[in-house]
């Protein structure tokens, strides 16, 4: 077990450092005397007023990497990270606040961005660097709303199993700051923004709830999201308010695709869960396994998606001849939890959870599951391994299935000593399921040795 361990920790390690924040905007941009070059297209700084404006998990070292460019040609910049996820900077000051339930810190950091953006004049380039996490943090409650208001819905959303799409489809009506309005906000200056992508998909409008991008989504669209998930009478009455004056016109919609305000900014996709893919599948080919990408648009409910990873990984070791190499199947995504019982622990450790019920003494499969961010739900654990002897360690089947009907996953993980603490990694392309795969003993052989 601990040599299957210190396996799946050494491919998900690779997966992290190909998609720091720090390292994928330095693919991007560079210095070329007055130039600032990003992917191709020259920004001429010799006259210019440079300003970054940035919010996420991921975004200091991103800030770092921008003033070590920079030096004294930046004039201002100001950040907001989740708490603890903060880093030494010279030039650029930084805030925290609460990730993923916003509060009080949250709406100052917004408002101290939108003042940012509000003053820049025609001839300022503003930066501005988002990684996952940014809509949390930079809640910018519209008129008439307050930050309770948006904290309730939030947590209705979330604890519904709502989409990632769904959950910022409705963030950004009820703000100043997403769906293209920090862009809104800064015209005419222009605007020039490096995204780290932590949605599936990689959609421009849904990572960080779009502040640069133009919104495809609607107050209609989110009224039918709310309704779907049956949480209309639930909503505060403001909350409510301000989705019908939305949806009658009196409320100004969102900064939509072909406004010509978007013509002065640049959205420069610099990591995605792909891009960990890929080298979880380099360092796994390193290893001496096969490696399989299965998807990187892993969706669902996180319990059923671990079954069926586990289901694939049995059919294919049971295919395996002698002689062949061990497989790794990689997926990447964002699966949701619905949450019914009362219980801590997060998507990727409910996955670990589920998948150690389902390998229950199998040996030659095990697997790790954890969000790329260093956290998995209101805990201290970026997710967890799932091993043959988990559930046993667990106190036994019974135990773990009735820790998993309660949401219990991080108490479940404990105790079989399954849980993955990274730390925060201070980058976020969702989450990495891997699992190692190989041929299963003949009972025979098993006598035998």
């Amino acid at each position: 077990m601990e040599r299957q361990r210190q396996t799946l920790q050494g491919i998900f390690d690779a997966a992290l450092a190909a998609v720091s924040p720090d390292g994928a905007l330095l693919r991007h941009l560079r210095l070329e005397g007055d130039s600032l070059v990003a992917d191709g297209r020259p920004w001429n700084i010799a006259k210019r007023r440079i300003s970054v404006l940035g919010a996420g998990k991921g975004v200091a070292p991103m800030a770092r990497a921008l003033e070590d460019m920079l030096g004294g040609r930046l004039d201002a910049g100001f950040i907001v990270v989740k708490y603890d996820h903060g880093l030494p900077l010279k030039r650029i000051t930084q805030a925290e606040a609460a990730h993923p339930v916003p509060n009080a810190a949250g709406v100052e950091a917004s408002r101290r961005l939108l003042e940012m953006a509000r003053k820049a004049g025609e001839r300022d380039l503003l930066i501005c660097l988002l990684t996952g996490g940014a809509s949390a943090l930079t809640p910018a409650p519209a008129p008439g709303l307050s930050l309770e208001d948006v904290q309730r819905v939030t947590d209705l959303l979330l604890r519904c199993g709502a989409t990632i799409q769904e959950l910022n489809a409705v963030r950004k009506h009820l703000s100043v700051f997403g769906g293209g309005q920090l862009a809104r906000a800064a015209a005419p200056a222009a605007m020039l923004s490096v995204i780290v992508s932590d949605v599936v998909g990689d959609p421009l409008d849904v990572i960080a709830s779009g502040p640069t991008a133009p919104d495809v989504t609607s107050f209609e669209d989110c009224v039918k999201i709310l309704a779907r998930h049956d949480l209309t009478e639930r909503l505060p009455l403001a909350v409510r308010q301000r989705l019908t004056n939305g949806l009658a016109g009196r409320v100004e919609e969102t900064p939509k695709p072909g406004d010509p305000l978007f013509s002065r900014v640049q959205n420069i996709l610099s990591a995605t869960n792909r891009q960990a893919l890929d080298a979880a599948a380099r360092a796994a080919e390193r290893l001496g396994c096969a490696p399989c990408i299965l998807t990187d648009r892993l969706m669902g409910e996180a319990r059923h998606k671990a079954a069926e990873l586990v289901e694939e990984a049995l059919r294919r070791a049971s295919a395996l001849l002698p002689g062949d190499k061990p497989l790794c199947l990689l997926a990447g995504g964002e699966t949701t939890v619905t949450i019914r019982g009362r219980g801590k622990g997060g998507r990727n450790q409910e996955m670990a959870l589920a998948a150690a019920l389902a390998l229950e003494n199998t040996p030659h499969v095990c697997g790790l599951f954890a969000g790329t961010d260093g956290t998995d739900g209101p805990t201290e654990a970026a997710g967890g391994f799932a091993f043959a002897g988990s559930v046993a360690r667990m106190g036994g089947r019974r135990q773990a299935l009735a820790l998993l009907e309660d949401n219990n996953s991080n108490a479940a993980l404990a105790r079989s000593r399954d849980l993955l603490i990274t730390g925060p990694t201070r980058t976020n392309v969702m989450d990495l399921a891997v699992l190692l795969v190989e041929r299963p003993r003949s009972p025979h052989n098993i006598i035998q040795k």
